[in-house]
């Protein structure tokens, strides 16, 4: 009976997850509507340009390789814990899902290079 409360819990953590990431977004673009109305009914002119930077905040500069790096931190230890686990059953499967993460964090890995050469 236990064990069928597991998938329940881990489906409704990631909605909450996705919920909540939701909410913020909401909350950040409405914070941002009403800074650009309190402004507007002051009288300031704001430009095309400036209502552009205020919606979309810059990327840090090393962002891609952050990503990279936290990707492939989290496949290596789906891998590692495989082989600390030392299951038969649980090896295969386990480095199997420690594959995406990896394959995900070599992508923006290529992705931070190239941009990076390119500036």
């Amino acid at each position: 009976m236990n064990e069928m409360y597991i998938p329940i819990v881990l489906f409704i953590s990631i909605a909450a997850v996705l919920v909540f990431a939701s909410w913020f977004r909401h909350s950040t673009q409405a914070g941002l509507q009403q800074t650009i109305r309190n402004a507007m009914d002051k009288g300031v002119q704001l430009t095309p340009e400036v209502i552009e930077s205020l919606g979309q905040p810059k990327a840090p500069p090393h962002s891609d390789l952050r990503r990279a790096l936290i990707s492939l931190a989290i496949g290596i230890a789906f891998v590692a814990f495989a082989f600390i686990l030392n299951e038969e059953d649980a090896v295969r499967p386990m480095v199997a899902v420690g594959m995406f993460p990896i394959a995900v964090g070599i992508a923006y890995l290529a992705m931070w290079r190239f941009t990076e050469s390119r500036k």
